[in-house]
């Protein structure tokens, strides 16, 4: 779902909630879907460019790794990738900007 980003520089927020591991909630196909669908919404209200954090990473029990892994996958697979100019990860610590940068490539 997509509302307006009120004070913040951007025109709109998509909001997606990840699976929580403590809850059992540990599909990789669960999270994957978390970044997939961002991407399709983006895309849905007009937006070319997209940022996205480590969704699930921290609280929700998913070790920054494999939410990296997970969500560079889902973004290069999106069919929905080409109609936007720039994916840019937006992360909070420096193990999980290493754990992008590995999945990066």
């Amino acid at each position: 779902m997509a509302t307006g980003a009120g004070n913040l520089p951007a025109r709109w927020v998509i909001h997606t909630v990840g699976p929580n591991r403590h809850v059992g909630q540990m599909d990789p196909a669960l999270l994957a879907s978390c970044f997939k669908t961002s991407l399709r919404e983006a895309v849905n209200v007009g937006a070319r460019s997209v940022a996205l954090p480590a969704v699930g990473a921290g609280i929700y029990g998913w070790d920054a790794v494999e939410v990296a892994r997970i969500a560079v996958a889902a973004v290069r697979e999106s069919p929905h990738l080409a109609e936007l100019d720039l994916v840019r990860f937006v992360l909070f610590s420096p193990a999980t900007h290493k754990a992008f940068i590995t999945a990066l490539g």
